[in-house]
C-alpha cells in the first residue's frame, strides 16, 4: 500500500506538565497508560491505539512529534525511501522504536520543520465499547496544521505520504484523507505550527456531554457548538492549560477513499458553521505562531 493509513498520537512538550497531565485525565476523558519522570502517555477508553497523547516536561510549549500509522514494516521502509527522496531532513531511519508501545518506524521533519513519525506494529491495548452519554473521546479524528507553503505541503502529503484531497475551503484550507474518514489532516496557511487536534465522539449527544464536563471544570467553549460543511462534522473547540487547541467532534463524513471527488466550498458564515448558533469563531481561537522548536527534536 505504501501510504499513511491513520493517525496515532501527538506528542507535546509542555511547560506546566502536571496541570496538562491532570487536564487529559480529569477533564478530557483519557486514561494514563505510561508514566515516568516528566513523561506521560494517554489513551482513549474506546480504541485500541496505545496512546493518543504524549506529554513531556519542557522549557517551552511545542510540538514534539505527530505520529502517523502505516500498515506494515514494508510500508514503513517504502515511505522512508519516498520521504528521503523528497528531501526531508531525517531524524532517524527505520528502527525498532523504544517509545511507549514500541513498533517499527522512522522520524523526519517536514519542509516546515515540524517533526513526524511513521510507524507500524505498535502494541495495541484493550478498549471497550463506549455508551451514549459517557461523553468520552473514541480516538483522534483529525489534525489541522499551518504552513507558510500550504499548497506545497498538500503536494507532499498527497504525492509522498499517499493522502488524497477530499475538499477545499476556498484556496486556503485543504482537507486530506488517508482512509474512509473525510479528513485526517487539514492544512492552512500561516507560520509552521499546530492549529488543533480533534477527537471523535460517539455521537452529538456525547459531544454535548463533553462540553458540559469542560464547563464544569471552568473551561468554556472557544468556538461552537456548530457543524462544519466540509466533512459535515459537528465541532466544539477548547484550549488546554498550556494553550493548545483541542476539539470534540462527531459525525465526520465517511467517503470512498478511491472514488470521492473533491469540491471547493466558498467561505461564508454558514459554510464554516451550518447551525450558526455557537459562540465565538475562528477569531476566538489561539492565534497561530511558529512552533518554537522547529527542526529540533527531544529524542535522539
Amino acid at each position: 500500500m505504501n501510504r499513511v493509513t491513520e493517525i496515532r498520537y501527538v506528542g507535546y512538550g509542555v511547560e506546566d506538565f502536571e496541570t496538562e497531565r491532570k487536564f487529559y485525565t480529569d477533564q478530557w476523558g483519557l486514561k494514563e497508560v505510561y508514566a515516568e519522570k516528566n513523561i506521560a502517555c494517554f489513551k482513549t477508553h474506546g480504541h485500541h491505539e496505545h496512546h493518543v497523547v504524549q506529554l513531556r516536561k519542557a522549557e517551552v510549549n511545542h510540538i514534539e512529534v505527530i505520529a502517523l500509522a502505516t500498515d506494515s514494516s514494508a510500508d514503513v521502509d517504502a515511505l522512508y525511501d519516498k520521504v528521503s527522496n523528497a528531501g526531508c531532513k531525517i531524524i532517524h531511519a527505520p528502527r525498532n522504536l523504544e517509545t511507549p508501545g514500541g513498533g517499527y518506524g522512522f522520524r523526519f521533519f517536514s519542509s516546515d520543520g515540524l517533526p513526524f513519525e511513521i510507524s507500524s506494529d505498535v502494541e495495541k491495548l484493550d478498549s471497550r465499547p463506549l455508551e451514549r452519554w459517557e461523553g468520552l473521546p473514541v480516538k483522534i479524528s483529525h489534525i489541522v496544521l499551518h504552513s507558510p507553503d500550504h499548497q506545497g505541503l498538500v503536494k507532499f502529503f498527497t504525492d509522498v505520504l499517499g493522502f488524497r484531497v477530499s475538499d477545499w475551503l476556498g484556496d486556503f484550507m485543504c482537507f486530506l484523507r488517508c482512509n474512509s474518514a473525510h479528513h485526517r489532516i487539514a492544512l492552512l496557511p500561516g507560520p509552521a505550527c499546530l492549529n488543533h487536534v480533534a477527537y471523535d465522539m460517539l455521537s452529538v449527544d456525547d459531544m454535548m456531554r463533553g462540553i458540559s464536563r469542560q464547563k464544569e471544570h471552568g473551561n468554556d467553549v472557544k468556538w461552537g457548538p456548530g457543524r462544519h460543511t466540509a466533512g459535515n462534522n459537528t465541532f466544539s473547540y477548547f484550549t488546554t492549560p498550556n494553550g493548545f487547541a483541542v476539539e470534540y467532534t462527531a459525525e465526520l463524513e465517511e467517503v470512498d477513499f478511491d472514488t470521492h471527488e473533491a469540491i471547493v466550498h466558498e467561505p461564508s458564515r454558514t459554510i464554516m458553521d451550518q447551525w450558526g448558533i455557537g459562540t465565538g469563531g475562528p477569531q476566538t481561537m489561539p492565534k497561530p505562531k511558529a512552533d518554537p522548536c522547529l527542526f529540533k527534536t527531544a529524542e535522539k
